[in-house]
């Protein structure tokens, strides 16, 4: 009989464990749950390596906290963060950090277990990230300047009103952007279309300082030289 797969819920909502223990285990899964983060990594044995669902706002260490701490201590187990709505710049840090996805509570069914399905592909087959990495800047490389200059404020968490600011354009524009952007990536799901961002090396925070908010605080049109992959734009 084969051995079943092990998912971590680590959220302190009760009601969210119980929740998520009866889906998954009707799922197939196995379930260890755990009431917050250092319980979680106090307790989690390295030989029950699995998927880890993580409240990002918890009592005590959050989601983040507990994803960096995983990743000092050497628990590399592929973590999807549970999020409450507006803490998508959180999220966006998460994924940065190597989240697989995030999810907004509550969860819909099919997308959560999309995502821990993903999540253990990831886990059991890492050689393909130089694949998806080479085909993300192959997708990518079919958006206009300006597309790719929004998806890169958007990897960097950056709320609309913040990019339309640095970029010099308005709010409306942005949106049109992303929209244009994600129609052409054939993509609907903000986590997918981080993901794609991340894998082609977008979403640099001190890059796009020096690019983009410095040149806005000294008046000078935010440029990028050609050879920096980066873009001239109107």
């Amino acid at each position: 009989m084969t051995e079943r797969q092990i998912v971590h819920v680590v959220d302190d909502e009760d009601s969210m464990r119980r929740s998520l223990d009866f889906l998954l285990r009707n799922a197939g899964y196995a379930v260890e749950r755990w009431p917050d983060g250092e319980s979680f990594l106090k307790g989690v044995s390295r030989e029950a390596r699995g998927c880890v669902l993580l409240d990002i706002r918890m009592v005590g260490i959050d989601g983040l906290e507990v994803q960096a701490r995983m990743a000092r201590e050497g628990l590399d187990f592929p973590v999807i963060m549970l999020t409450g709505h507006g803490d998508v710049p959180l999220s966006v840090r998460a994924m940065k950090a190597g989240a697989v996805d995030f999810l907004e509570k509550p969860c819909d069914r099919e997308k959560l277990l999309q995502a821990i399905r993903t999540g253990f592909s990831y886990m059991h087959d890492r050689e393909t990230r130089a694949e998806q990495q080479l085909l993300a800047k192959t997708r990518i490389a079919g958006l206009t300047d300006r597309e790719r200059q929004v998806l890169d404020g958007l990897a960097c968490g950056y709320p609309n009103k913040t990019i339309a600011f640095d970029l010099g354009i308005s709010v409306r524009t942005v949106e049109v952007y992303r929209a244009n952007l994600m129609s052409k990536l054939d993509l609907t799901n903000f986590a997918d279309t981080l993901r794609i961002a991340f894998a082609a090396g977008l979403g640099s925070d001190d890059v796009w300082q020096r690019t983009y908010r410095i040149a806005t605080k000294r008046g000078l049109a935010p440029v990028r030289a050609a050879a920096s992959g980066v873009f001239h734009d109107r």
